[in-house]
């Protein structure tokens, strides 16, 4: 690779479940938010912050980068004009000791010369996070200390400490080790610590690894998709962050630039569906925990009884304020930076579905732990109650359009999904007469979903009742199992959203103006469900052209944003997304040869 600087979302992702890191191809830290996956970005260079972690190679001339094999561990060699090689591994410690999972709020960066005499300089200033303020620093013998009081920050290393102040650069010709996180003292030799962990943290990645289900095709953009979305889990909760960062923009020079550090409802069920695919239970296991919370914390008795705001902090936090950050400049220039959600006040209709369906395995499969019965359906039933109730009222909709609501088509369908697995888990745990009650709520949103969702003139499922305007959200409908993909009124769908959505191998979630203009870019888990629905209605061919085009437009290491300039190739949006990760794994799935006819 080129040793010019990354520009198009070029990075890799460490991290440990409960923090991580964004790492661009020239092994420069871009974005790291302690003490948590939403706290207050420490490093955040991504933004245009002075708050970095890099490693300057003189006369640098090359740079190649890769996760070593099925882990999280990230490899960066830079080569300089003369030939000579250093070897950057950057993780998040995980690993299971003392009987727990070990995944302290800790970044681990190992240098080893590869050859000839490399030079290099290391430049360290965190900052205090989004005020862009560097940290003051005070050195210890073998340590700096950043910051004060509680939030405080300590780098342990082997490497000499005026050089890691001055920034100066300096001859490498040993291991050096840095180990940095809160203002804790690490008592052993840092690098015999730091090899340890690197060990520990390898073996558990392919421990996790070698248990998953993989399709015979596409194994290896599988692996990352699990590794990746594993990574956006905030274990202690089962909380799962949409993405790892906020306020990267769906295009230039526009003001679509939100906080996505916080767990969507909706966006956690596609994450814990795609990872069950792969025989992955801890994420589903661990959200489900979060689940049960949030079912527990809605209101049962009063008039807005069983609503559920659609997101929450990934410590179940109900209030998500939204917050503009004037002292960084944004991603390339782009502002607003944006603290916090406005959509957590939305009212989203589509949660009350994504919350069944999410919990319905739990029902079903007996590989979990914690088997569902009759007092977790009962506790469900609150939710089903408010789908029926709202299924035909408008809300903001699966794009949480800010000054725009209507009765969405996607909406109403999912809170048909509602009612519907309802009956379905209550016939399979016995209770005949709650699964014909809900079996009769499902058929009377199914009939108006029909009747008011469709429209004849367009042969198609549009975005809702009574609009014209189309939205690929509908195409979820033959997954789900609303409609058989066999339907003509969905293949009309699929057409539709061909003709008006799709631009070469992309798909846009709509065209229709919202509250800031037209889209510009295509999103990209719009893109899978269309192929996805392309497969379904027998175009296969053309379904797995679209899924290899959105696989070579991934980056250097695999990882997809949420939006794809469809002219450019250029990722936008907030990184890594996983909408587009779990996206990789259900079109992977979806369309690869069965084990028995590859072996």
């Amino acid at each position: 690779m080129s040793a010019a600087r990354a520009s198009n979302l070029d990075f890799g992702v460490i991290g440990n479940c409960r923090i991580a890191a964004l790492i661009d191809s020239r092994g420069d830290y871009q974005w790291l938010c302690l003490p948590r996956l939403d706290g207050d970005p420490v490093l955040n260079a991504l933004l245009g912050g002075e708050g970095r972690f890099s490693i300057t190679l003189s006369d640098l001339a090359d740079t190649e980068q890769c996760y070593l094999r099925n882990t999280a561990v990230l490899r960066t060699v830079l080569t300089d004009a003369n030939g000579a090689q250093i070897e950057i591994v950057d993780f998040a410690p995980r690993f299971r000791s003392r009987g727990r999972m070990f995944r302290p709020a800790q970044i681990v960066r190992l240098i080893r010369p590869l050859s000839g005499l490399p030079q290099i300089a290391v430049q360290l200033s965190p900052s205090e996070g989004f005020n862009n303020q560097s940290m003051p620093s005070s050195r210890g013998v073998s340590h700096v200390r950043y910051g004060e009081g509680s939030d405080a920050l300590r780098v342990t290393t082997n490497a000499p400490i005026d050089h890691l102040i001055s920034g100066h650069s300096f001859a490498i010709d040993r291991e050096l080790v840095f180990i940095l996180g809160p203002d804790t003292t690490i008592p052993e030799d840092p690098i015999h610590l730091a090899r340890e962990w690197e060990q520990e943290t390898i073996d558990y990645w392919r421990n996790w690894v070698h248990a998953m289900a993989t399709p015979p095709d596409w194994q290896e953009a599988v692996i990352r998709a699990a590794i990746t979305l594993q990574l956006c889990v905030y274990e202690e909760t089962g909380g799962i962050v949409a993405a790892l960062t906020t306020s990267i923009p769906e295009h230039d020079h526009c003001e679509r630039n939100w906080d996505y550090r916080y767990c969507w409802i909706r966006d956690s069920y596609f994450t814990v569906t795609a990872l069950n695919r792969c025989a992955s239970m801890g994420a589903l296991e661990h959200y489900l925990r979060f689940l049960r919370s949030v079912v527990a914390m809605t209101d049962q008795d009063g008039p807005d009884s069983g609503h559920v705001q659609p997101l929450f902090g990934i410590g179940l936090e109900t209030n998500i304020t939204e917050h503009i950050e004037d002292a960084l400049p944004g991603y390339k220039g782009n502002r607003p930076v944006r603290r916090g959600n406005q959509a957590y006040e939305h009212i989203q209709h589509d949660v009350y579905g994504q919350i069944v369906l999410a919990a319905t395995p739990a029902f079903f499969d007996q590989r979990l732990h914690s088997a569902y019965g009759e007092a977790e359906f009962r506790a469900l039933e609150p939710i089903g109650e408010r789908a029926f109730r709202v299924h035909d009222t408008s809300d903001a909709g699966i794009w949480e359009f800010r000054e725009i609501a209507h009765v969405h088509t996607s909406s109403a369908i999912m809170c048909w999904a509602a009612c519907d697995r309802l009956s379905r888990i209550a016939n399979h745990i016995g209770l005949a007469e709650r699964a014909s009650y809900w079996a009769e709520r499902a058929a009377i949103i199914h009939a108006t979903v029909c009747e008011r969702g469709f429209d004849a003139n367009k042969n198609a499922f549009t975005m809702a009742y009574g609009v014209e305007d189309l939205d690929a959200s509908v195409l979820l409908m033959a997954e789900i199992g609303f409609l058989p993909a066999s339907d003509p009124r969905y293949i009309g769908t699929v057409d539709a959203v061909d003709r008006e959505l799709r631009v070469g191998n992309h798909v846009f979630r709509y065209k229709a103006e919202d509250d800031f203009g037209k889209p510009k870019t295509a999103f990209t888990v719009c893109t899978f469900w269309h192929l996805d629905a392309l497969w379904r209605i027998g175009r296969r061919d053309e379904a797995r052209a679209m899924f290899e085009t959105v696989l070579r437009q991934a980056n250097h290491l695999g990882l997809l944003s949420e939006d794809l300039h469809p002219e450019t190739g250029e990722l936008w949006g907030n990184f890594p997304q996983t909408y587009s990760m779990a996206g990789i794994i259900n079109s992977a799935f979806l369309m690869s040869r069965d084990w028995p006819d590859v072996v």
